[in-house]
């Protein structure tokens, strides 16, 4: 377990527990902390350094919040949950902390924590971006969640249909908060080193783009149907489609496209967070054709870059980031025809284009990290005066 340096003076320690700390939750910790200011200790702890799941980049020291990692050598499942109940459980109390917030991927055993903090007097928050459409739910599984969220003194949630879940589950609304899935606006657009669109690469340059990873859910393969219907309608002026992301389906994804023979699609892999930016700088519109998504951060991403948004009905960030016929286009998950008439317009008409990437931009800050510091703020503030 790697080594905590105390910070003088008394102040309340607020930690945010994640499975592994990405550059988003980065941004969180580093945002909080800011808007805390020096009052509050704010720790970022990450249970692993590394999964199968996410190959970010390990995120670097940050003089505004401390970092922490339990089990720094190894990747999130090769650890068990007796391992983790304990190393987290062993953290919280020797740093004596006061709020602790925890990423609702492990409900059964932060359940067991929460329960055992909330005994000792620490006040216990959930951080949860699932909605009931997610995927198919059962009455007596429902019932059980609502026991597990029984300890928390509340839930940070990341929009409106996650917050309309928690209520189904019997949570109050004085107890849910908004803010949960969010970037740093303003570390995406240094990354990209070029202006937010409609500025920077003109509208005849650019290209579609899918950041993703490449598993059933993401519903790539619809997108790719989808460009190819474009391309007979676009003809010769086709604009080419980026694909970022790497995961089980890529070799199937390649296959597909080969068959189709669309000379147009390119696959990058997976990228780094600079490389995300640079791709998202020249990109006419980002597609997410999801047909499960809970959020959907790389929304939150584009809209940095004034990038308009076509993305399906399932995507969480649509709620609250995706206006139709503002910034963008929300499609049927299974509407590869109606996804390249979209993809057609927007190529096709850059008066409208423009339209929606200033929206884009003048949208974006509904997702920045500042949204989280509020809500994390809000939270301990209402849990204090419940308190009091």
């Amino acid at each position: 377990m790697s080594e905590i340096n105390r910070t003088p003076g008394i102040k309340e320690s607020v930690i945010l527990i994640w499975g592994q700390i990405g550059p988003y939750h980065a941004d969180r910790c580093e945002a909080l902390a800011r808007y805390l200011g020096s009052h509050y200790r704010v720790i970022g702890l990450e249970i692993a350094g590394a999964s199968d799941t996410y190959a970010w980049e390990k995120s670097v020291d940050n003089a505004f919040y401390e970092k922490n990692t339990l089990f720094p050598n190894l990747r999130y499942e090769n650890t068990t949950i007796s391992m983790r109940f304990s190393r987290i459980l062993k953290f919280c109390l020797r740093t004596g902390a006061k709020h602790v917030f925890f990423s609702a991927f492990a409900p059964a055993e932060f359940f067991l924590i929460a329960l055992f903090l909330r005994f000792l007097g620490c006040r216990v928050y959930a951080m949860q971006d699932s909605k009931f459409d997610t995927k198919q739910r059962f009455l007596l599984r429902e019932l059980i969640k609502t026991i597990f969220y029984a300890p928390y003194h509340g839930v940070l949630v990341s929009g409106t249909r996650t917050k309309n879940y928690m209520q189904f589950l019997r949570l109050p609304n004085e107890k849910i908060f908004l803010g949960c899935n969010t970037v740093s606006i303003e570390r995406v657009r240094t990354l990209a080193d070029s202006p937010p669109a409609p500025n920077g690469v003109p509208h005849s340059e650019r290209h579609f783009t899918i950041i993703s990873r490449l598993v059933p859910v993401k519903n790539v393969a619809l997108a790719i149907a989808a460009y190819d219907n474009y391309r007979l309608l676009a003809g010769v002026s086709a604009r080419d489609l980026h694909i970022c992301g790497s995961g089980e389906l890529e070799d199937h994804l390649k296959r597909d496209v080969e068959r189709r023979d669309l000379s147009g699609v390119i696959f990058h892999g997976f990228l780094p967070a600079a490389g995300v930016a640079k791709i998202l700088a020249t990109s006419l519109a980002l597609i997410l054709p999801s047909t499960a998504e809970q959020w959907g951060l790389v929304v939150n991403e584009a809209l940095a870059m004034g990038v308009p948004i076509l993305c399906s009905d399932n995507v969480g960030a649509r709620d609250s980031l995706v206006r139709t016929g503002v910034n963008g286009y929300v499609f049927e998950p299974d509407n590869a025809e109606g996804l390249a008439y979209l993809m057609h317009r927007l190529a096709a008409d850059e008066a409208e284009w423009r339209r929606f990437a200033e929206a884009s931009g003048r949208i974006a800050m509904e997702g920045d990290v500042s949204r989280f510091a509020e809500g994390v703020a809000c939270a301990i503030g209402a849990a204090g005066a419940s308190a009091g």
